[in-house]
């Protein structure tokens, strides 16, 4: 092998480990960036790490809103067809929020079960749920346990 081969060897195999490297360290970043949907029924289960950002979607239970006098704390109870997620808010909700409206929320886990949101995003009209919330609001058959007027059109 000459010199000049040795080098053009050389050349190509770096070229080809930063590549390697940089393809590694855009997956690594993709990954960590990635944010996950669940439904109230897994969280309950167990089957969401801690700690780890994601989105919740469901229904506002009916009387579970408790808004706290002296803050911005807002504490409610999230629903799908099986099971329900206690919620603490801390912010200005949407003007859309209400009890029995389908939201999503963005936040964590915390130890104890409940769900730290730090986003709430409420559907912007009547005739329109995220694909994710009316996917969450339908039982094995795949019937929506949700009241017919809040319905997503697809």
């Amino acid at each position: 092998m000459t010199r000049t081969q040795r080098r053009r060897l050389l050349l190509v195999g770096g070229l080809f480990v930063g590549l390697a490297a940089a393809a590694a360290l855009a997956l690594t970043a993709f990954s960590q960036n990635l944010l996950y949907f669940y439904q109230p029924s897994e969280i309950v289960a167990g089957k969401v790490p801690t700690d780890t950002r994601f989105r919740i979607g469901g229904l506002v239970e009916n009387g579970s809103v408790q808004r706290a006098s002296d803050d911005l704390v807002v504490r409610f109870s999230l629903a799908d067809c099986e099971d329900s997620v206690p919620v603490r808010f801390r912010g200005t909700l949407p003007d859309l929020f209400r009890e029995g409206q389908g939201i999503v929320a963005y936040g964590k886990i915390d130890h104890d079960g409940r769900f730290i949101a730090d986003e709430v995003l409420a559907k912007h009209d009547e005739n329109y749920m995220s694909p994710d919330v009316a996917d969450a609001m339908k039982d094995d058959q795949g019937v929506s346990c949700m009241p017919t007027n809040m319905r997503a059109s697809r």
